[in-house]
C-alpha cells in the first residue's frame, strides 16, 4: 500500500476496498461494478492480506453459486425446484398488469416472467418499474396445476445497497486529505490511477460525477472512442441509469399518460443517453419536452406540471480531428438533425472535452484503495441535498458577456465541483477559483458552438471573471477554440481566394475556397462544386459574362479567349449548394487570368448580378463571424454593406483592415493590390 492507501484506509476503514479485486473478479462475472463491490464490502473491506485472500474465494463462491449466467438460467431453475427456495442474484424489473390489478416481475438472466411482487416492494423500491435493479432475490418454486401464473413466488427482494451511509463520517474525514489526495481519491474510487494521468485528465474525471451531486445538472461529452464516456454511469451508482443507443419515448423519460407514472427522470438521479447520435424519440414533442425539463427541471403532461430532480447526460463520439471540426463546423455536430438547436443546446450546463481524455489502457486502471461503489454513490447522492453555488459571489463576480443561463450553468457546475472536492466546505478562495475557471472553459465551449450554429444572437462568448478583492479581471478561453490556420498565411495561388457563400433561400453561411486551373485554350469554362440548379449556372454565367467583356478594364495584357479555365469550389461548411459567389468568382477569374495573386488572408464579401450591380450581405455580422475563426485578416467588402456596419460588435470590426470597394472592377482592384 502507498501513503494514500494507509491513510484511506485509517480515515475509512470497512469503507474501501482494493479495485485491482474488482477488475480480477468483474473480468469472470458480467455484473455492475457496484454490484460486485457490494460483495467485496462485505468480504473483503480489510488491508489484512489474508482476509482479502479468503474474502475474494468467498466473493467469488458466492458468484459461482448465486449469480445468475444467462447460459446457466434452466440450471438454477432446477435447483429452485429441487430445494423449494434459492437465493440469487440477479435483476428484476416490475410492471402493473391492470387486469389482475398485480405488480408482475421480470427477472433477467434467469429469465422468469410474470412472477408477483408484493405491493410494499414496489412501495419501497420505485426503480424496478423503470428498467430494473439489480437485487439478491430469494426464490420459491410452488406449483399447482389449477395455478396459470409462473410456479416460482418471491420470498424476499433486496437490492444490493449498502445498509446504512454515515454520511457526517465522509464529510469529516474529509479534513485528513489535501485536494491533490482527494482527487486521486475520488479518480480511484471510479477505477482509474490518477499517478498515471495528467492533472487536466484528473479534473475532468471528477467533472463526470458532478451529475451524481448536483441535481438537473445537464452535461455532454464527446470525444473519441475507447475514453470510457459512459463507463461511470452505467457502473458506479445504481442510482444511475443509461440509455443505450438513444431509443426512448415520452412516456418511458417523462410520465406515461395510461399509467399515470412518471417516468426515469422521477426515479434515477442521472440518465444518460449513451452514443448520441443515435438518440431517436419516438413522440414528434419529446425534443421540446426535454427542452423545458432541462430548463427548469419540470414538465408537463396532461393536466399536471411534474417536477424531477435527474441529471441530463448526453455522451457520443466524434470522427476525426477535433482540429479540422473546429475549423469546418461546430462541436456539436455528432447529435441528430432534429436535435441541432440552438434552443436546446443552451441547456446544457458544461462541456465536458472528451478528446482531452487519453484512450483507456491497462496502466489506467487502478490496482489501489478506492471507495466501494456503493458507499460512495450512496454519500453522492445525500450530497445532493446540499447546494453550495453561493460560493462564487463570496470572492468574485462573473463578468458582463455571462447571460443568465451561463450563470445558472457555471454557478451549478462550481456547486457540483465543491461538493464532489470539498464536501466539508473546507474551501478557500483560491479553490473556488480552480472550480469557477473550469465550469466556465466548460459553458464557454458550449457558447462558442451556439455561436457557429446560431450567429450573432450568442456573440457574447469573452467569458471573464473578476477578483472582488482586487478588482481584476481575468478571462477564460477553450483550448481547442481558433482555426487560425484554415485561412493560410502568405499569398495563395492566383485565382485561388477564400469568400463567404450561403445555402438556397438565403439561409446559412459558410466559407468557401476557390481555386482556378488556367490553361492554353479558347475560353472555354468549366466548373466543379458549387452544386446543382438552375440558379447556380446563371450565377456562374453572370460572372463569367462580365469578366469577358471587362477584363480589359483591369489588364491590357490577359486576353480571355486565349485561355481554358476550369474552377473548383470547396465547401467548407457543408452548404451543399452554393450561391452568393458572383463576385468572388469575377475575382478569381480575374487573378487567375492576370497571374496575380490576392492579398493575403483576405475573405471575399458581397456578390452581384447581370451588369455588376453589387448586391450586400444578407448577414454581415454572420459573414464576419466565419471570416474571423477562419483567421482572415483582411475584408473585402461593398460600401453597401456599410448600411449594417454599426450592428456590427466593435471587437469583431476590430480584428480585420478593410478594403471598400464600390462596384467589380473597383473590388478587383482592391484585391489585387493594385492602387
Amino acid at each position: 500500500m502507498d501513503a494514500l492507501d494507509i491513510k484511506l484506509n485509517d480515515s475509512y476503514g470497512g469503507k474501501v476496498v482494493r479495485k485491482d479485486l474488482t477488475k480480477a473478479i468483474k473480468e469472470g462475472a458480467n455484473v455492475p461494478s457496484y454490484v460486485l463491490e457490494y460483495l467485496l464490502g462485505i468480504y473483503c473491506a480489510t488491508d489484512n492480506e489474508d482476509d482479502i485472500k479468503v474474502g475474494v474465494e468467498s466473493v467469488k463462491h458466492v458468484l459461482a453459486d448465486n449469480f445468475v449466467r444467462p447460459d446457466e438460467a434452466e440450471k438454477i431453475k432446477a435447483k429452485i425446484r429441487e430445494r423449494g427456495h434459492y437465493k440469487i442474484i440477479d435483476k428484476v424489473s416490475a410492471k402493473l398488469n391492470e387486469r389482475t390489478d398485480n405488480y408482475e416481475g421480470h427477472i433477467f438472466n434467469i429469465n422468469v416472467n410474470k412472477v408477483i411482487i408484493d405491493d410494499a416492494y414496489i412501495k419501497q423500491y420505485e426503480k424496478l418499474l423503470c428498467g430494473g435493479i439489480w437485487c439478491i432475490i430469494d426464490l420459491e418454486y410452488n406449483y399447482d396445476e389449477n395455478e396459470k401464473g409462473t410456479p416460482f413466488q418471491i420470498l424476499s427482494l433486496k437490492p444490493i445497497q449498502m445498509p446504512a451511509t454515515d454520511l457526517q463520517e465522509y464529510i469529516e474525514n474529509r479534513k485528513n486529505f489535501t485536494l491533490d489526495e482527494w482527487i486521486e481519491v475520488i479518480c480511484r474510487s471510479v477505477g482509474m490511477e490518477p499517478t498515471n494521468l495528467d492533472p487536466q485528465t484528473r479534473w475532468h474525471l471528477v467533472a463526470r460525477t458532478i451529475p451524481f451531486v448536483e441535481n438537473n445538472f445537464n452535461i455532454c461529452e464527446l470525444g473519441p472512442r475507447g475514453t470510457g464516456k459512459s463507463y461511470v454511469y452505467d457502473e458506479l451508482s445504481p442510482y444511475s441509469i443509461l440509455i443505450s443507443g438513444g431509443q426512448t419515448t415520452v412516456a418511458n423519460l417523462f410520465y406515461n399518460m395510461g399509467r399515470h407514472t412518471v417516468g426515469l427522470v422521477g426515479t434515477w438521479d442521472v440518465v444518460a443517453f449513451d452514443e448520441v447520435a443515435g438518440i431517436n424519440m419516438k413522440d414528434k414533442d419529446g425534443i421540446q419536452i426535454m427542452k423545458g425539463y432541462m430548463a427548469n427541471g419540470s414538465f408537463s403532461r396532461g393536466k399536471e406540471s411534474i417536477n424531477a430532480n435527474a441529471s441530463m447526460v448526453f455522451v457520443g463520439n466524434i470522427n476525426g480531428s477535433i482540429e479540422n471540426l473546429v475549423k469546418v463546423s461546430h462541436l456539436l455536430s455528432p447529435f441528430p438533425k432534429d436535435m441541432i438547436d440552438t434552443a436546446f443546446f443552451d441547456r446544457f450546463h458544461h462541456y465536458l472535452p472528451g478528446w482531452e481524455i487519453p484512450k483507456m489502457r491497462p496502466e489506467f486502471f487502478t490496482d489501489a484503495y478506492g471507495f466501494i461503489s456503493d458507499y460512495f454513490s450512496e454519500c453522492l447522492r445525500e450530497m445532493r441535498k446540499r447546494s453550495f453555488s453561493d460560493a462564487i459571489q463570496k470572492y468574485f463576480r462573473l463578468g458582463k458577456d455571462l447571460n443568465q443561463r451561463d450563470t445558472i450553468a457555471v454557478k451549478k457546475t462550481v456547486s457540483g465541483l465543491l461538493k464532489l472536492l470539498f464536501p466539508d466546505e473546507n474551501y478557500s478562495k483560491e479553490d473556488v477559483r480552480l472550480c469557477l475557471e473550469y465550469a466556465l472553459v466548460g459553458r464557454r465551449r458550449i457558447k462558442e458552438q451556439l455561436k457557429k450554429i446560431g450567429g450573432l444572437e450568442f456573440y457574447d462568448t469573452h467569458f471573464s471573471y473578476i477578483d472582488l478583492e482586487t478588482g481584476e479581471e481575468k478571462f477564460v478561453s477553450t483550448p481547442e477554440n481558433g482555426g487560425s490556420t484554415l485561412i493560410p498565411e502568405g499569398e495563395l495561388q492566383p485565382g485561388s481566394l477564400y469568400s463567404v457563400a450561403h445555402s438556397p433561400g438565403g439561409g446559412n453561411l459558410g466559407l468557401v475556397r476557390l481555386d482556378l486551373q488556367v490553361m492554353p485554350g479558347n475560353g472555354k469554362f468549366t466548373h466543379t462544386g458549387f452544386g446543382s440548379g438552375s440558379i447556380i449556372s446563371d450565377e456562374l454565367k453572370e460572372a463569367v459574362n462580365y469578366c469577358r467583356s471587362n477584363l480589359g478594364r483591369i489588364s491590357q495584357g490577359a486576353k480571355y479567349g486565349e485561355n481554358e479555365m476550369h474552377l473548383k469550389a470547396t465547401d467548407i461548411n457543408g452548404l451543399g449548394t452554393l450561391q452568393g459567389l458572383e463576385l468572388a468568382v469575377f475575382i478569381s477569374l480575374v487573378s487567375g487570368l492576370t497571374q496575380r495573386p490576392i492579398q493575403p488572408q483576405m475573405c471575399v464579401l458581397g456578390s452581384m448580378s447581370i451588369g455588376g450591380t453589387i448586391i450586400p450581405s444578407n448577414d454581415l455580422a454572420g459573414a464576419l463571424q466565419i471570416a474571423a475563426d477562419a483567421g482572415a485578416k483582411k475584408i473585402l467588402l461593398p460600401v453597401a454593406d456599410m448600411m449594417q456596419y454599426s450592428k456590427v460588435p466593435a471587437d469583431l470590426i476590430s480584428r480585420f483592415s478593410l478594403e471598400v470597394y464600390s462596384d467589380p472592377v473597383d473590388a478587383a482592384f482592391k484585391a489585387l493590390g493594385i492602387r
